[in-house]
């Protein structure tokens, strides 16, 4: 017998070479879909898993970092504190391509204040945030995405208006935000293969049902309801720089959107004429979407034009955890001149 011959990306590395561990999450968790993706766009572009660092905080969603690209770094943080300390990661070593995932407890609650002031400084991090309503390792009591009205087992009726986490991210000036559905598989996809080649934060809001605590079919969070009333805005297609660049729909259907890489983002017009470089559009649909009760999915914002955190800080492209210690020390003169400054 002929032996099979596994399918092997630019780098040599197949896509089993992109997994981790077995999931302990339950059966069905949308979690366990954005992690497939997670595998398969990381594998699409092949990314050297070395040069990943996976961060994450308290929570289901938290855990996942476990179950994709074993051969990356990772950290588990504190709840809340995963955008602190990946602020810290990135400045220490810019060169590395950082994936977190967090919950919409662990962003939208304890991790809120974290999440704006990490956005606001651009941080480099495609920041993933699994999203279901509930808390549903501490087994099911509403999250400050819950929505008004929603009634769970066991913590009863939410009478609290919910946080969007996507106009959190715009109105803190967030470069790219984007909105998804786990059941929607590629969609999340061609998003997180954005999202790994942009310069930036990178915000994914993806809505990931909890089987066991918010998957009735009149909860937002849900598998029904999102199958049911998901409105894509685009159609999406990430052009990597080696592919050929070509537009095969009729003039003023289809949008190009240049990367600073020379990479390109393809987006196909459905329901409504809308421009995902526009700021106040991209509000106003959140808002009209929220009145209404829209699930609205797909690239809400994109701007490469704000410097990161460490182009912002004129840090150089060398790791600074690679430096030797009198490389990072100032001389004495110097020294002495700035304490004379301060005098």
């Amino acid at each position: 017998m002929t032996a099979e011959v596994k399918k092997t990306n630019l780098i040599g590395l197949t896509a089993q070479e992109y997994h981790g561990n077995p999931t302990t999450l339950c059966q069905g968790c949308g979690h366990n879909s954005i992690t497939s993706q997670i595998i398969a766009a990381a594998f699409d572009l092949a990314i050297n898993p070395h040069q990943v660092i996976k961060m994450s905080g308290i929570g289901c969603s938290s855990k996942t970092p476990a179950y994709f690209l074993n051969r990356a770094h990772g950290f588990n943080t504190l709840h809340g504190r995963m955008p602190s300390v990946t602020t810290g990661a990135m400045l220490a070593n810019r060169s590395v391509l950082a994936i977190g995932v967090s919950g919409d407890g662990d962003t939208g609650s304890i991790g809120l204040g974290q999440f704006k002031h990490m956005v606001r400084r651009n941080v480099p991090v495609v920041y993933i945030v699994e999203n279901n309503g509930v808390y549903g390792l501490t087994k099911g009591q509403h999250s400050a995405t819950a929505d008004v009205g929603q009634k769970l087992k066991y913590a009863g009726t939410n009478a609290l208006p919910p946080i969007d986490v996507c106009i959190e991210a715009l109105v803190a000036d967030c470069g790219f935000v984007a909105r998804s559905f786990a059941g929607d598989a590629r969609q999340v996809r061609e998003l997180l293969k954005i999202a790994m080649s942009f310069n930036g934060t990178a915000v994914l809001d993806i809505i990931s049902p909890c089987v066991t605590f918010n998957n009735l079919d009149d909860s937002t969070k849900s598998y029904g309801y999102g199958k049911e009333h998901e409105e894509r805005i685009q159609e999406l297609q990430f052009i990597q720089a080696f592919d050929e660049i070509s537009v095969d729909y009729a003039e003023g259907d289809t949008q190009l959107v240049k990367m600073h890489d020379g990479q390109a983002i393809r987006l196909k017009k459905l329901t409504r004429d809308y421009d995902p470089t526009s700021k106040w559009r991209a509000l106003e649909l959140m808002e009209k979407a929220r009145e209404r009760g829209e699930f609205i999915t797909g690239l809400l914002y994109f701007n490469e034009q704000r410097a990161t955190l460490p182009e912002t800080l004129g840090l150089i492209d060398a790791p600074l955890a690679g430096l030797r210690s009198e490389q990072l020390r100032p001389s004495r003169a110097s020294f002495d001149a700035l304490m004379a400054e301060l005098m």
